[in-house]
C-alpha cells in the first residue's frame, strides 16, 4: 500500500505563488510517474501536470510557464511550484501516484492523497 500525502495549499492573491508537496510513503521501491491534478467546484479532476521517472514533465496548456512540476527521489516528493496565480486556479489539488505516460500525456495511476486547497483571490 501506497499513501500519498499533499502540504503547502493555502489563500495567496492573485500573482502571488505556492509550492505544493506531496510525501509517498508505504510500500515503494522506486517513485515511478507521479502527477498533480486539480478539481474545482462543481467541476471534473483534471491533469495539471505529471513527471516521469526520468524527469520528462507534462503539462496542461493552462499552466504552461507558470507552474513547475519536479522530484525529489530520495525524499520520495513530488512538488508543484506555482507562479503567477490567477483566481482560475482556485482549486483542490490532488497528487497521484504510479501513473503512465503516452504520446507525452500523464495518465493517473491507482494511488491519491487526500488533496489540498488552494485559493487564489483577485
Amino acid at each position: 500500500q501506497v499513501q500519498l500525502v499533499e502540504s503547502g495549499g493555502g489563500l495567496v492573491q492573485a500573482g502571488g505563488s505556492l509550492r505544493l508537496s506531496c510525501v509517498a510513503s508505504g510500500s515503494i521501491v522506486s517513485i515511478n510517474a507521479m502527477g498533480w491534478y486539480r478539481q474545482a467546484p462543481g467541476k471534473q479532476r483534471s491533469l495539471v501536470a505529471g513527471i516521469t521517472s526520468g524527469g520528462s514533465t507534462n503539462y496542461v496548456d493552462s499552466v504552461k510557464g507558470r507552474f513547475t512540476i519536479s522530484k525529489d527521489n530520495a525524499k520520495n516528493t513530488v512538488y508543484l511550484q506555482m507562479n503567477s496565480l490567477k483566481p482560475e486556479d482556485t482549486a483542490v489539488y490532488y497528487c497521484n501516484g504510479e501513473g503512465t505516460f503516452y504520446s507525452g500525456r500523464y495518465y493517473p495511476g491507482g494511488y491519491w492523497g487526500q488533496g489540498t486547497q488552494v485559493t487564489v483571490s483577485s
